[in-house]
């Protein structure tokens, strides 16, 4: 294990186009920090900077409280599993493992007790004699991450390992890359565009979007307090809905206008003073109300028009019209799935904001977060 330190990272290619900018990131010793971003946002040339296959422009790499910019891959002490897997196809799989390892002439016994632990945690002894055209792409994939975990090196990096594989595989292999972390306890960096891969294996996330941090934090910090509308719409799925608006405070009064309709929100937090911004709703905190006793549930703030409804057994979305816009309604609520089933396309449902869930965001290009609400 190994603490890993980045500081004041900046990466400019010969045509001046800035790929990373003023970078600031540190994965504790065992950390399992996820580098998740829209394509284009620069995680994985972040990823191949702390490997040593792209040069630094600017700033430091620290690993294991060593500089390594001017290091060479090998001498990092890392080990990188690739989306395509790089396995040699000539070689079985108890030769790939064992590859790296006898390149470093390691004693024959060490190099056998490595792979027979390594091919014991990942299910992979029983196809140590076969090639890599003989496995499944799932078994590919732990061969791969096998070659690393006999390295024991100091750092695990990944760059998109299950984009490859089927969504059942895919979700099956996640769970396994969660359980293996725990028996390692090894310091990882992990590149996804997946946010639920993010959300799902993460002790922190770095979000990144056009070279820069935009937020550095736990999967659920980053759920309920994104620090802008970026970080807002990219975690969570279904997405974030946004209205942009104007909101006018007059004594006690508070009325949020948009798109032609308004919403009294005299009763829930909002931006201190009247201006322009943002109104960020997770699906789940737009919530039907069922027509008895309505009265008691809430009061009725919209009433989005159906549009499609899209049942996923332990959840319904409901895709509406709200105005000039579309939004998406999450419900996990058995009765509040009776509600969603019962719906029809082009009926109107009464619909309620939770108060507690409103997330604010001001009108500047960035949107950064309102914090002080009244």
């Amino acid at each position: 294990m190994a603490k890993l330190v980045i500081k004041d990272l900046n990466k400019v290619y010969e045509n001046k186009v800035e790929v990373l900018k003023n970078v600031n990131i540190e994965a504790a010793h065992g950390e399992f920090l996820v580098l998740v971003g829209p394509s284009g946002c620069g995680k994985s040339t972040l990823l191949r900077m702390i490997a040593g296959l792209e040069d630094i422009t600017s700033g430091n790499i620290e690993i294991g409280e060593r500089v390594v910019n001017d290091l060479a891959p090998a001498e990092r002490d890392i080990a990188m599993v690739f989306q395509d897997y790089a396995l040699y196809p000539h070689m079985t799989v108890r030769e790939n493992l064992s590859f790296g390892l006898r390149i470093k002439k390691r004693p024959q016994a060490e190099i056998d007790e490595r792979i027979q632990s390594a091919s014991k945690m990942l299910n992979i002894d029983h196809l140590l004699d076969r090639k890599p055209s003989q496995l499944s792409g799932g078994q590919r994939q732990r061969v791969a991450i096998g070659r690393a975990i006999v390295r024991k090196p100091a750092l695990f990096l990944f760059d998109e390992p299950l984009s490859n594989l089927d969504a059942q595989l895919r979700s099956q292999t996640r769970i396994e890359l969660a359980a293996l972390h725990q028996k390692v306890g090894a310091t990882v960096v992990y590149v996804t565009h997946d946010q639920v891969e993010a959300m799902t294996l993460a002790d922190r996330i770095a979000v990144l979007n056009k070279g820069r941090v935009q937020q550095l934090g736990s999967p659920l910090e980053l759920y309920n307090h994104p620090v802008n509308t970026f970080v807002a719409s990219f975690i969570g799925n279904p997405s974030m809905n946004f209205f942009k608006g104007n909101l006018e405070i007059s004594g006690a009064k508070k009325i949020f206008s948009t798109d032609g309709i308004s919403f009294d929100f005299s009763d829930a937090p909002t931006p201190k003073k009247s201006g322009s911004y943002t109104l960020g709703l997770r699906p789940e905190s737009l919530k039907v109300l069922a027509k008895e006793g309505r009265e008691s549930q809430g009061t009725v703030d919209c009433t989005p028009k159906v549009l499609l409804i899209e049942p996923h057994g332990h959840e319904t979305h409901l895709v509406a019209t709200l105005g000039k816009q579309q939004v998406i309604i999450r419900s996990a609520n058995p009765k509040r799935l009776q509600v969603m089933e019962a719906a029809t396309r082009g009926s109107d449902l009464a619909t309620t904001i939770d108060r507690k869930a409103m997330h604010w965001f001001d009108s500047t290009e960035e949107g950064g977060r309102v914090n002080e609400l009244s």
